[in-house]
């Protein structure tokens, strides 16, 4: 029951802080060997793909390349959904481990990406109130992965990511989810607000985590149809997201380090709400 939240909006004006600043231990750098199995070099090799159906997270092309095919299959790409980034081709050299890239290289996602109304129907299936986690532009592949395994065990029923500034469902994602990206739903995002202001009006209440929140998450009402929002590693929720949660819960810290790591953060809520819908 959620007769004791007081009225949406009330909670965020004033934050200014998240509890997830930036991790004091920045992550290493990704083994290029780790990311070959979804890494598509040249234009063949990208061609195929999409003909297959294979879902393309990003297309990086050559910036300034004015070869009309090169566009066109960029074009295509992009209409199937893929983010394209212009870059300099010297990136473009260094990102290659074939030293063939002919001016494009895509990064194939290593799941299926699902949509916000297939992770409502997971909840309705189950016969469920659903919980969902946001991740709001999530940069580290095993922060990511590390959640959607939290999630999977929790029995959370999706997570929402953005399509753009935010990591996709990589090789290294899929590996530090130990399986779970074969079972969690993960819906890939145009516009996180827009999605956030359309589970609303579906009757979705909307948890976002700072500092100053207002309410201990002891506090806060888990049992109903919840969305959990996790904030990128440095700068926490945005300041849209922020003003766009019904609630902003805090997390207890009583030791010297005032912050948490994002999917450490994202392990304790679920887990609340785990404990409420049990009751």
């Amino acid at each position: 029951m959620r007769e004791n939240n007081p009225r949406r909006g009330n909670y965020n004006r004033n934050d200014r802080r998240s509890d997830f600043r930036r991790d004091r231990q920045q992550s290493a750098p990704v083994p290029a060997e780790e990311e070959d199995e979804c890494r598509l070099e040249g234009r063949n090799a990208l061609t195929e793909a999409l003909k297959a159906g294979r879902t393309i997270d990003k297309v990086f092309i050559a910036d300034g390349d004015t070869d009309k095919g090169l566009q066109r299959l960029a074009a295509q790409a992009k209409e199937a959904g893929a983010v394209v980034v212009p870059v300099d081709r010297r990136k473009l050299d260094m990102m290659s481990t074939t030293r063939a890239h002919q001016g494009i290289i895509a990064q194939a996602a290593a799941h299926e990406y699902a949509t916000v109304d297939d992770i409502l129907q997971v909840a309705a299936d189950r016969g469920q109130a659903p919980l969902i986690v946001i991740c709001d532009e999530l940069s580290d592949p095993h922060n990511l992965g590390a959640i959607m395994r939290t999630a999977e065990c929790a029995g959370a029923h999706g997570v929402i990511i953005p399509k753009r500034r935010s990591v996709g469902l990589t090789a290294t994602v899929a590996k530090a989810s130990a399986g779970a990206v074969e079972y969690m739903k993960v819906a890939r995002v145009t516009n996180i607000a827009s999605t956030i202001r359309e589970l609303k009006e579906k009757g979705v209440w909307v948890f976002g985590t700072a500092a100053e929140g207002s309410v201990p998450m002891y506090q806060a009402d888990l049992t109903g149809s919840t969305a959990i929002v996790i904030g990128n590693e440095g700068d926490g929720i945005s300041r849209l997201v922020r003003d766009l949660c019904d609630v902003m819960v805090n997390i207890p810290m009583s030791g010297q380090i005032s912050s948490l790591n994002a999917s450490a953060a994202a392990s304790i809520l679920l887990y609340e709400a785990v404990r409420q819908r049990l009751g």
